[in-house]
């Protein structure tokens, strides 16, 4: 499996894309392979669980963390489009409270590693998408918090009117989020 790995401005969140084969019939990609993945981007930890969530245009999950049990994530893009965006809330990191955004689509096949310690969230851009992600630690509900979408300090840049999206759909619970201050006073 030959990936190319390109750092962030946040060093460790990385983007990832695998060499894909395609001709008049199709593609055919390696997703994952343990072995590659930890050679190409020095990061060997195991994954316990995989998700695939489907949203529609629109929608904003996150910016979701764990204050227990904290997740790092490997994610994609498997049908339709979505900004994904990883906010740094390591308090004693040198890129605390940077955000890093990335377009992963069906057609370019990226990845994104977000380690632990890091909060997570997406933005679709197409009518659907489909959002797969692996995880180095289990859903663990009772720890789970949510930095507002929309927080100033964080100021991430949504492209919300480059794809005609006047306001974002919500979870109840990530109406409820909180400033980078408030998570990080925790």
């Amino acid at each position: 499996m030959s990936l190319n790995v390109i750092r962030t401005e946040i060093p460790d969140v990385l983007i990832i894309e695998p060499k894909v084969f395609g001709d008049s019939r199709g593609f055919f990609f390696e997703s994952f392979n343990q072995k590659a993945f930890a050679e190409a981007t020095g990061v060997d930890l195991t994954f316990v669980q995989d998700n695939h969530s489907r949203s529609s245009k629109g929608v904003l999950r996150g910016l979701h963390y764990q204050i227990e049990q904290p997740q790092g994530k490997l994610v994609r893009v498997a049908q339709g489009a979505a900004f994904d965006v990883a906010v740094d809330i390591r308090k004693n990191s040198p890129t605390f409270g940077k955000w890093v955004g990335v377009e992963l689509t069906e057609e370019n096949h990226r990845q994104l590693w977000v380690p632990p310690g890091l909060a997570h969230g997406f933005l679709v851009l197409t009518e659907t998408a489909d959002f797969l992600y692996k995880t180095t630690d289990y859903y663990a509900p009772q720890h789970e918090r949510s930095i507002a979408w929309n927080d100033a300090e964080v100021a991430i840049d949504w492209p919300l009117a480059q794809y005609g999206i006047a306001e974002p759909k919500l979870s109840a619970k990530d109406l409820l989020g909180m400033s980078l201050s408030q998570a990080c006073g925790e």
